[in-house]
């Protein structure tokens, strides 16, 4: 255990602080994000017509929606727990992703289909991060999309992650959780808040590909945004 820990240099003050920074930004964006999402719900329009879901059933796969999203979590974490200096780059991303969607919810409050699937989750998660009117753009298309981008240098995690995006936008069509648009932006919209990240977060952003490459630079360089 001590030296899977000198391996991920958790004694860089540096390190340390940058993570923090990230998990504080995180809790940031998910507070923008209850109030936006319940902003957004409280104030929905009317259902709209949708070219890909007036033509096509409605399938029960709510599970799928709830626990994937799960499983897709603790697969980053256990991603970001292996490879530490990793984690600011991609908290202050997912960070990111979270207030520029919050400030998309607040503009777009279209009410979902008329024909959605059940959604009976009672949970304490599920209530907190799942609203009624935070449609667009789809949290669960542009998450995984995200982590591709990040992880691009990485074939098998790149396909992985695209692979998983596209299967979250067809389960949220399957389901009418979410209209077409809100499947086919997100992958738009996440590509420009990828470099928006490459941009504000650039040594995260370094120290990250760093991990990738091999680098045995000191993680004293480490980032002190």
């Amino acid at each position: 255990m001590e030296l899977i820990i000198r391996g991920h240099r958790w004694t860089s003050k540096k390190l340390i602080f940058s993570i923090l920074w990230g998990i504080g930004f995180m809790m940031v964006g998910l507070v923008i994000n209850y109030f936006a999402g319940r902003y957004a719900s409280a104030h929905v329009s009317n259902p709209v017509n949708d070219l890909i879901l007036d033509n096509i059933p409605t399938i029960d796969v709510e599970g799928i929606f709830i626990y994937g999203i799960i499983v897709f979590f603790i697969f980053v974490i256990g991603l970001l727990t292996l490879r530490p200096r990793r984690m600011p780059f991609v908290l202050k991303s997912f960070s990111l992703f979270l207030v520029i969607r919050s400030f998309f919810i607040i503009l777009t409050r279209v009410a979902p289909s008329m024909q959605q699937a059940p959604m009976n989750g009672n949970s304490f998660i599920f209530n907190t991060f799942t609203f009624t009117g935070d449609l667009f753009f789809s949290g669960h298309t542009g998450l995984p999309f995200l982590m591709a981008l990040v992880f691009w240098d990485e074939k098998a995690l790149r396909w992985l992650f695209l692979a998983t995006a596209v299967f979250f936008g067809t389960i949220v069509l399957l389901g009418h959780y979410h209209y077409s648009i809100d499947v086919f932006a997100a992958f738009f919209i996440t590509y420009g808040v990828y470099k928006i990240s490459e941009r504000f977060f650039s040594k995260d952003y370094h120290l990250f590909n760093s991990v990738h490459k091999g680098s045995k630079n000191n993680v004293e360089d480490a980032p002190n945004d």
